[in-house]
């Protein structure tokens, strides 16, 4: 049996935390508008700093943790002139965490305190990853020693994980895509870098998302506006649950519906997928970090790579390949507009009868 770290939760066991984490990454939220965080001791707040790429008990880390702070604090002052309270400024990330998980005035300001930090370290971590001496192929790989560290674990734990399948695009691929998008050669490809994750049922989907939330990438990285989910009715599938009911007046934000509409005019309405997509916070190993030239020894250790999530359960996988829903059906009406916009300069789709738009997962 698995120990209760190698498990997935149960659905009375899931959070309000846990729950605001699923409906962002389904929904494509931004954490940024949120007003609370729901940490409940410092265990959870440790394992969530973790989740960053960060060792809260390596003194180096603890020194770059202080020092996007100290930065934060810095940012707010000049331009908004909040005043942080001492107390504030001088908690740890955890305390910060735990703070902003409160009430009152000082929850307010750990919140926006956090916020900065979140945005700095990304930023930092985006700079790094432009000063690093390594090919996109090299970094593509440390993405993928982590992801398949993560789901090995989870595989040699018992964990329902029936499939991985982990992919780049090739350049054949991007070229499609690109003349395929309204926005060309402005278009950003979200996945060069992909991960197929296939649960044995419908049931395991949502617990399987919340172990990866907190193994494998933190919430609060998922990319804003990119998410799709045509698979499980969020708000239905949480009423039927009457725990997960009772969460549901608490959750934070405006009121949201079931599923998440598509934006791609190539796939069936028969197609079904939860998808979205992370900038995946990695860790640089040190050999790697010492090649690299002297002003990136301010920007910490860590990088971010974007690559793509689909999670969809063995029988919803069998239907996708099944007439216009498959994947070949998709490639060929992906190449018909392609091949109209090249000839005609026109890059709207004739889309089946049956057709309705998909996440970009595919093409």
């Amino acid at each position: 049996m698995a120990s209760p770290d190698e498990r997935l939760k149960r659905l009375d066991e899931l959070t309000l935390g846990d729950l605001e984490a699923l409906r962002l990454a389904l929904r494509g939220e931004s954490v940024i508008d949120w007003h609370r965080l729901h940490f409940h001791d410092l265990d959870g707040a440790r394992e969530f700093l973790r989740s960053q790429e960060f060792d809260p008990d390596d003194a180096g880390d603890r020194e770059r943790m202080e020092s996007i702070k100290a930065e934060a604090v810095a940012y707010l002052r000049r331009h908004f002139d909040f005043a942080i309270p001492k107390p504030i400024e001088h908690a740890s990330t955890e305390e910060l965490l735990m703070l902003a998980s409160g009430k009152g005035h000082r929850q307010v300001c750990a919140c926006t305190v956090l916020k900065a930090m979140h945005i700095i370290h990304h930023v930092d971590g985006r700079e790094l990853l432009f000063m690093l001496p390594a090919s996109t192929h090299e970094v593509f790989h440390l993405v993928e020693e982590k992801v398949y560290s993560v789901i090995g674990g989870m595989l040699a734990a018992g964990l329902p994980v029936a499939e991985l399948i982990g992919g780049r695009k090739n350049k054949d691929s991007l070229y499609t895509k690109l003349l395929s998008k309204q926005e060309t050669v402005a278009a950003a490809i979200y996945d060069k870098l992909r991960f197929r994750i296939v649960t044995n049922d419908a049931s395991e989907l949502l617990p399987v998302l919340q172990y990866l939330t907190h193994r494998l990438f933190p919430f609060n990285y998922v990319l804003p506006g990119q998410s799709i989910n045509t698979l499980v009715p969020f708000r239905t599938f949480c009423e039927a649950h009457p725990h997960l009911k009772g969460l549901l007046p608490e959750l934070q934000g405006p009121p949201f519906t079931d599923l998440t509409p598509t934006d791609n005019g190539f796939s069936a309405s028969s197609f079904r997928i939860m998808h979205f997509v992370v900038d995946m916070p990695v860790r640089v190993p040190p050999a790697l970090l010492e090649r690299c030239p002297p002003g990136a020894l301010s920007l910490g250790p860590v990088i971010f790579m974007l690559c793509e999530f689909q999670l969809l359960d063995r029988a919803t996988e069998s239907a996708n390949e099944q007439g216009d829903a498959s994947h070949a059906r998709y490639k060929q009406r992906q190449r018909e507009a392609v091949a109209r916009r090249l000839k005609l300069g026109t890059r709207e789709p004739r889309l089946p009868p049956n057709a309705a738009r998909k996440a970009p997962t595919e093409g």
